[in-house]
């Protein structure tokens, strides 16, 4: 029987502060795994509910700066599982204004590429696994998030391409696409009562999903027992997108 074990393993989340990302932190932390978290505030302390990083590393990173995400991979021993969680968004049709639009997409893409290829060597090394967290927004249309829209689609199509490059040098990649999730990103539906019975009518099973939902694909497609599955993007959202 393959384990869904990660002890004796490194891991990194990139964006593991909050959310979905801190379910997938605290899942393979109690899976076994040393595992640190990047975030963009000073502290872990700096955050809502920080004893839930407990036994967590955390480093501040902007992964859309180039210049931090490379020395803070450089400060890296070793690397076994790599999870790319970070994203933002910007409501009020913010997105359609170029400025804002670009500043989105850097976080959300450029900023996925740049720690999977900064992590690359040390993938590469172990045998590795990266996942990426996309989200259902890449499979149908976002009114007012364009760049939203456009940067999730972008990772999917990352995945697919350094999933097929990069399998050959030992580092398998793979990634989830969240549904709605009761996250600080999905608070514009879920704390206007209006919005959130619309989204729910909208899911087959009735209601939304929870981090450690997403984490627990997320472990899935990191571990041997997804050992054959290279550059896929498994949608998790409760048969939403149907």
């Amino acid at each position: 029987m393959i384990s869904l074990s990660f002890q004796g393993r490194n891991a990194l989340v990139v964006g593991g502060s909050s959310g979905i990302g801190r379910g997938i932190a605290q899942a393979l932390r109690d899976a076994g795994a040393a595992t640190t978290v990047w975030g963009t505030r000073v502290s872990a302390t700096d955050y809502e509910q920080p004893d839930e990083l407990a036994r967590i590393a955390y480093r501040q990173v902007d992964a859309a700066d180039d210049a931090a995400v490379s020395r803070a991979t450089a400060a890296l021993d070793r690397l076994d599982v790599l999870i790319l969680c970070q994203g933002t968004v910007r409501y009020d049709r913010q997105e359609f204004e170029i400025e804002t639009f670009r500043q989105v997409v850097d976080v959300n893409l450029n900023g996925m590429m740049a720690c999977a290829a900064a992590a690359f060597p040390l993938l590469s090394r172990q045998g590795g696994a990266i996942v990426t967290v996309s989200s259902t927004a890449a499979y149908h249309a976002t009114r007012g998030n364009p760049a939203y829209n456009a940067s999730k689609c972008g990772v999917v199509g990352l995945t697919r391409t350094l999933g097929q490059a990069w399998v050959k040098k030992g580092v398998r990649v793979n990634g989830i696409a969240p549904g709605y999730v009761a996250t600080k990103l999905t608070k514009v539906t879920t704390e206007h009562p209006d919005r959130l019975e619309a989204a729910l009518a909208t899911i087959p099973l009735g209601r939304m999903g929870d981090p450690a939902e997403m984490a627990a694909a997320a472990l899935f497609l990191a571990s041997p027992a997804a050992s054959y599955i290279v550059g896929q993007t498994i949608i998790v959202d409760g048969g939403m997108t149907l």
